[in-house]
This record gives structure tokens, C-alpha cells and sequence, in this order.
């Protein structure tokens, strides 16, 4: 491979991957780098991604940008948690939260008092152990010292595009209007060289950055890097969408409400609401999916329903030769768990961190792509686990996943968590307690304990599980309304 340095820098697309790339590389290397994206007003994104996970305030924190600021620029709103609605079973539903359950000892998790207090009768529901969950549920949220309560977001990915805009042309990033038209190689090693755009201009460059989403023109058309399927264990393969007005305060957790064939999300936005049904056209129709979410959203329709195909899936490689591949571009999971931000952001820093500016190594390539994959399928993983572990047999989709085969890693560890109560967590791993509240919550129950938990007594135990109960019903008290709070802290930040 070419050891030629990085100086020339073409990010094709924009929407929330391109201007995520722009911003970040921008900011934190762009000294002496020309930094240009190419995006057309006349290809619209998708513009779906509307929540996220706690990792993103490590990426704001990274560019220097003030929460505040950017709350009021996406019309965001704070996020707990999502609530699974039906998925044990019609009419059962539980809170995935971003905090920890209770407190772990040196060998082994909560869940295992917790379970042992099920057993005498003395302890609440799992969730009753976990403040972000119990904030969630009582619409409250603050600013916690030392990071005390996790949160992540509800953003408007389109405005947050056109803030990420801003912010990187004051960085130097320079913008081309204009759709490719073509994407030219280099005979002699087949590495990107530039892109010519329908207005006949060339965009040269030493690396490319493909955030041009399912279409994946550099990454998959020109570079032929391949695709590996997971629709055998992710069956759905559609969405619709549609934005609603608000009928009611935002609340601080995304809901996820499963259907008969697929599932709906609803996300709280301050001007609005985003809606979705993601489901399988094998089992239902796209006029029958679009009616059933229509049916079910609150609140005047705001935009006309718009349909989305998509492929469950990796590219094999997300950094092939001269080219990374960044957003849908790389690849799809289903938005379940709001991964699908942290996957752009992760791909992002990654490449910070072995940024090749003195040349492409095939090596850092290698270990770039070993350890994207890694996250691919632990999140995959994760995914599969709401599907895989339910109580359905209601429709022919539900009996579908319940019996389906899954891949040998989370069979293992639903194997291990069903016969002992234990998750082991793997380095880098991005889901940890997470693990346990979807499988306590999904209807899996663990056949024993741990033998240590045998050593309390009755009455240690009950004052262990009430000391943390307090603790959390204590702080749940002192908490004010997560609306009441939002606003009061935009508003102090404007007037500072």
C-alpha cells in the first residue's frame, strides 16, 4: 500500500455521518489538513437517527461543545433509558435504563442478591435497584456530581447535521455542492484518487471518508469491499417514519412498543415527536406496516410517512485501502438500541486515534477492522437477545424469532446467564448491566445463585437490598422534573 501522508481529506455525503467525520477530524487534527465534504441539497438522508446513547456526551465533550448549546440546537431532550413495551409478552413491559443495578461485589453481580431476596420475598422489582430507571419512570433528571446519573439524548438528527455544519466550516472544512458522478482509481493500486461530481469538477484526495449511506458508492461500488448479511437472525428489513406534533411534556426515555410483525419506536423531541415502525415485509405487508404506525402515533402528522429498505449487515471491511467507511455506508443494524450514532462516532475516533498521517499501513488497517467488528457483533449480539428471549407465540413472526437460530456467542451467554446468573462482560464490551436488565426483563430467569450470597443472612440481606432502595428513593426525592430542568438549563446558559 501507498506510504503516502494524509494531507487531502474528501468526505462524500453529509447528513449526520459526514458532518460527524467533519467536525471531528476538524477540530482535533485538522491543522495542515485539507478537509473538503461533498454533499447535494438534492439527495435527502434519511434523518431517523434521533436517539442516542451516553457515549455521545463523551464525542461533545471531545469537540468542546457546551451541552446547552447543543440541546437548543437540536431541540433535544434528555434520555434514560427506552421502554420496552410487549416484548415478554403482549401487555408486560420493562425499562432498559443506562445506569448500574444495584452494587456488585468482588465476585459476583447484584442480580444474585437481588435473586436470593426474590426467592425470601424481601425484594423489589429488578429496576427498583437502578436510579436512572427509577428517574425515567418518575419523569425527573438532574446534573449529578461525579457523573452520579447516566443520560444520553433525543436529538433532531437534521438539525444536528446543520449545527455540525457550522461548527466544521468554522474549522476550515469547505463544502462542495454537487452529486458524484464518478469515482476514479489508481491503476497501478486501485486506491481512491478523486471524485467527479455531475458538474464534471474533480475532487482529489489522499483518503476518502464514505458517509453516503446504503448506497455506499466508495466503499461498496467502487472498492467492491463485500457485504455479510444478518438478516437470518434479524429478520426485519423496513421502516417507516413519520414526525408527529407533540401532544404532551417530552418524557426521558425512548419507547419501543412491539407490534405483531415488527416493533414501533416514539421519541420525545422538545418541538416534536419522532415515530417509526420497523418491521419484516415477510410477515407484513408495507401498506399494512404504514397504516398500523399511523394508527398508532399521537398528535397531527407533521410530515408524510416515508419508507426505508434496508439490509441487516456489515461491510467486511470498514477501512478498505485509501477508504473508511462511516454510517450506513459501513453497514445496518436496527435502531433497537440507539446504536446507530455511537457506531458513526466509534468508527470516527477510532480512526483519530490511528489517524495514518504519514501514510496508510496495512497492519493499522487490519487491527482497525478487527476491532470494528468486535463492536459490530457484540451490539448485534445484544440486539438479537430482544428477539431470541421472549414469551410470544402470538404471530408467525414472534414464534419466527423465538425459535430461530442465533449466533454461538449469544447463545453461550444466554446458556451461561439462564443456568448460573452470571454475565461476564469482555474487554471494550459497550453493553454491561445492560445485559441483565434486558434478559431479567425479556422473561429469562437464572436457574441458581452465586453460593456467596448464602453467607448473609436473612436480615443482612433485607438491610442491603433497603439501603440501596433508600439511597435511590432519597435521591429520586431531591430530583426536579426532567422538562422543568431542560429548560431552566438552556436558559441559564443563554444568560451567562
Amino acid at each position: 500500500m501507498e506510504n503516502k501522508p494524509i494531507k487531502k481529506i474528501v468526505i462524500a455525503g453529509g447528513g449526520t455521518a459526514g458532518w460527524m467525520a467533519a467536525a471531528a477530524v476538524s477540530k482535533l487534527i485538522g491543522t495542515n489538513i485539507d478537509i473538503t465534504l461533498v454533499e447535494s441539497d438534492a439527495i435527502s438522508t434519511i434523518g431517523v437517527g434521533e436517539a442516542t446513547i451516553p457515549t455521545m456526551i463523551f464525542f461533545n465533550r471531545l469537540l468542546g461543545i457546551k451541552e446547552a448549546d447543543f440541546l437548543d440546537a437540536v431541540q433535544g431532550t434528555y434520555k434514560l433509558g427506552i421502554k420496552f413495551e410487549n416484548w415478554r409478552d403482549v401487555n408486560e413491559d420493562y425499562l432498559h435504563a443506562f445506569g448500574v443495578t444495584g452494587k456488585d461485589c468482588w465476585a459476583c453481580g447484584f442480580q444474585h442478591f437481588w435473586m436470593k431476596g426474590r426467592k425470601l420475598g424481601i425484594a423489589g422489582e429488578f429496576g427498583d435497584y437502578c436510579l436512572e430507571g427509577r428517574a425515567a419512570e418518575a419523569h425527573k433528571f438532574a446534573h449529578l456530581p461525579n457523573g452520579g446519573l447516566n443520560y444520553a439524548f433525543h436529538i433532531d438528527s437534521s438539525l444536528y447535521a446543520k449545527y455540525l455544519r457550522k461548527f466544521s466550516e468554522g474549522f476550515g472544512v469547505k463544502r462542495v455542492e454537487g452529486k458524484i458522478a464518478k469515482v476514479n482509481k489508481h491503476a497501478e493500486n486501485g486506491n481512491i484518487s478523486s471524485l467527479t461530481l455531475d458538474s464534471n469538477k474533480v475532487i482529489e484526495g489522499d483518503f476518502f471518508i464514505d458517509c453516503t449511506g446504503m448506497r455506499a458508492l466508495l466503499i461498496e461500488d467502487a472498492l467492491h469491499t463485500g457485504f455479510e448479511s444478518w438478516s437470518q437472525w434479524l429478520p426485519n428489513d423496513s421502516a417507516v417514519a413519520v414526525q408527529t406534533a407533540s401532544v404532551a411534556d417530552p418524557i426521558p426515555y425512548t419507547r419501543s412498543i412491539a407490534h405483531e410483525s415488527g416493533w414501533q419506536w416514539r421519541i420525545p423531541l422538545q418541538h416534536r415527536v419522532g415515530n417509526g415502525m420497523v418491521y419484516s415485509s415477510r410477515f407484513m405487508d408495507h401498506d399494512d406496516a404504514e397504516k398500523k404506525l399511523l394508527e398508532n402515533v399521537e398528535g397531527e402528522k407533521l410530515t408524510k410517512p416515508l419508507r426505508i429498505r434496508f439490509n441487516t449487515g456489515r461491510r467486511l471491511k470498514q477501512w478498505n485501502k485509501n477508504c473508511l467507511a462511516v454510517g450506513l455506508s459501513s453497514g445496518f443494524l436496527e435502531p433497537l438500541e440507539s446504536t446507530s450514532i455511537h457506531l458513526i462516532q466509534q468508527n470516527i475516533v477510532r480512526f483519530l486515534r490511528m489517524f495514518p498521517s504519514a501514510g496508510i499501513r496495512q497492519s493499522e488497517v487490519d487491527e482497525f477492522n478487527e476491532q470494528a467488528n468486535y463492536d459490530l457483533e457484540k451490539i448485534r449480539d445484544f440486539i438479537i437477545l430482544h428477539y431470541k428471549v421472549t414469551n410470544r407465540d402470538d404471530s408467525e413472526y414472534w414464534r419466527h424469532c423465538k425459535n430461530m437460530e442465533v449466533p454461538e456467542s449469544l447463545s453461550h451467554r444466554i446458556e451461561v446467564f439462564k443456568e448460573t446468573g452470571h454475565v461476564f462482560r469482555n474487554p471494550n464490551e459497550l453493553f454491561d448491566d445492560s445485559w441483565q436488565q434486558v434478559m431479567y426483563g425479556q422473561g429469562l430467569m437464572p436457574e441458581r445463585h452465586h453460593a456467596l450470597v448464602d453467607t448473609m443472612s436473612t436480615q443482612e440481606l433485607t438491610d442491603f437490598l433497603k439501603n440501596i432502595k433508600d439511597s435511590i428513593d432519597k435521591t429520586i426525592d431531591s430530583l426536579p422534573d426532567s422538562n422543568a430542568y431542560l429548560a431552566s438549563f438552556i436558559a441559564k446558559s443563554k444568560s451567562a
